[in-house]
């Protein structure tokens, strides 16, 4: 049992609450904080005084006061306006998320909403009931509204849900809980969708998974070193410590331990190749940037997992109830770009590689990795392939975070963009799955060649791994399978477990 407080979440929690099924509740300490602020929107909705989203209109229709008997319905009709998304849903994984991280906002006591509302959101987390939220919407500022709403509409019996494994109407799962949807009241509608869960949900998912490719990267990067005669000494301890950038000295320290015991650099080392080419001597320098980059976005993320982003504020000790912009994504926008340009460089670096261990002149090895040139193409395509998804890695690193379109009437007139960032993100961090995944097979397949010359201690788990389900290519046959399967190991984790039993953390 995971207690939310809005304090003290971490990225570890989170993901403990998304991908484990932890239960949650909401912490005791937080609860009259919750109470707190609530009755400081209960007092100012029952003393007229024009505030905004308690008895006034939204956005530009800000100035338009509304009656006091249509308090509860200007919520209800707040949620069922905003629900304007499109596109494909989230995945489970991502809708979960949302819910924790809308909780433990709530919880952190500033947004003035009863103690039923943060119990309906620890019902659906603890019986697996996630909203259906279409993927398109977000301008991320004002909160992401349109996939917030489509969470928040569930609570109160509309919309769809996914629930034990079949999507359904909310109605229908909130009978099969035994649980009455929820009545809005003052200030709720907004509370609930104002605020950065959809972008700091797709953050969170997405680093975790750029985190574990770096380390791949460096795995797959020294089956590569040995497959083309490469040399390990620029990865040197000394030589990092002369540059020390925190990423570049982990990637070192992991390049060097993988490729420890190798036969086939000691079976080089009178050579007279004096340097290897950038893509394997800059390897820590290229995947170590990428490391301190998401160092940057970790950071961004953790302080967003525990603020209050939602809008009008109410001081928790004054009562005061203040409209600011807290829920602007702009250090969310800039942090999801960041991670996007970094997971391309991976991939970008990655896709060298590959293009190196297929060409005779710089491996020394058949073309294309195959011992029937001309009759067999080997791994020819499978870089091709690789190249077309760094170019459009590369063209989906234009940044949304530095463009902006109006909303709301120009009352909204500078937005963040910040969902359009994770959207961009998530297709590149996909293809650099892939890019690994092919560098992976290529690499594998020169280390094959080089026998009987046994490998560093990295690559031969790699290619043990490897070889346990995908044979050596010695005739040609359809890559596509054999690429699916390798990426659906480093998408899951799979391969991640080897870099923790080589390098432990």
């Amino acid at each position: 049992m995971i207690a939310l407080d809005g304090k003290s979440l971490t990225l570890a929690g989170l993901i403990q609450i998304v991908n484990h099924g932890e239960a949650v509740s909401v912490a005791e300490s937080a609860k009259a904080g919750v109470l707190k602020s609530r009755e400081s929107v209960e007092r100012v909705a029952k003393s007229g005084v024009k505030t905004y989203a308690i008895n006034t209109g939204f956005g530009s229709l800000s100035s338009v006061t509304i009656g006091a008997d249509k308090l509860e319905t200007l919520q209800v009709n707040f949620l069922r306006s905003h629900c304007a998304g499109v596109g494909e849903p989230l995945t489970e994984w991502e809708s979960r998320s949302m819910l924790a991280l809308r909780l433990n906002a709530l919880a952190k006591g500033y947004s003035g909403v009863r103690l039923s509302v943060l119990e309906m959101l620890v019902l659906f987390l603890n019986h697996g009931v996630h909203p259906v939220i279409p993927c398109q919407g977000s301008v991320g500022s004002s909160g992401d509204l349109a996939p917030l709403a489509h969470l928040a509409i569930t609570l109160m019996g509309e919309g769809e849900v996914f629930y034990q494994g079949e999507r359904m109407d909310a109605s229908k799962a909130l009978k099969a809980i035994g649980v009455e949807p929820l009545k809005l009241s003052y200030k709720e509608g907004l509370a609930l969708t104002n605020g950065t869960q959809y972008m700091t949900a797709m953050g969170a998912s997405l680093l975790a998974k750029a985190e574990e490719l770096s380390d791949l990267a460096d795995l797959i990067c020294s089956a590569s070193l040995d497959g083309l005669l490469g040399s390990p000494s620029a990865f040197d301890a000394w030589i990092h410590e002369a540059r020390p950038h925190q990423g570049q000295k982990v990637s070192a320290r992991n390049l060097k331990a993988f490729l420890k015991g190798s036969q086939i650099v000691d079976s080089h080392k009178d050579c007279d190749r004096v340097q290897d080419v950038y893509s394997l001597r800059c390897a820590p320098q290229v995947h170590g940037a990428c490391r301190d980059l998401f160092e940057f976005v970790r950071k961004t993320l953790e302080v967003e997992l525990n603020s209050a982003t939602d809008n009008p504020l109410v001081h928790p000790e004054s009562g005061e109830i203040v409209s600011g912009g807290n829920f602007h994504g702009q250090p969310l926008a800039f942090g999801l770009d960041i991670l996007a340009m970094g997971l391309s460089e991976l991939s970008s670096i990655s896709e060298r590689r590959t293009a190196k261990l297929i060409n005779p002149s710089f491996s020394g090895l058949p073309a294309y990795l195959t011992k029937e040139e001309g009759l067999c193409s080997g791994y020819m395509i499978p870089q091709y392939t690789s190249a077309s998804l760094v170019v459009e890695n590369r063209t989906l690193c234009h940044p949304a975070s530095t463009d902006s379109i109006p909303t709301s009437n120009d009352k909204e007139d500078h937005n963040s963009m910040g969902p359009v960032s994770a959207r961009k993100a998530k297709v590149i961090l996909n293809n650099t799955a892939y890019v690994l995944a092919i560098e992976a097979l290529v690499a594998c397949q020169a280390l094959d060649l080089r026998a009987p010359l046994k490998s560093g201690a990295g690559p031969a788990r790699l290619l043990t791994r490897v070889r346990k389900e995908i044979p050596t290519l010695v005739k040609d046959r359809v890559h596509t399978g054999d690429i699916e399967k390798v990426a659906s190991w480093i998408r899951s984790g799979e391969l991640h477990g080897l870099v923790k039993e080589l390098v432990p953390r």
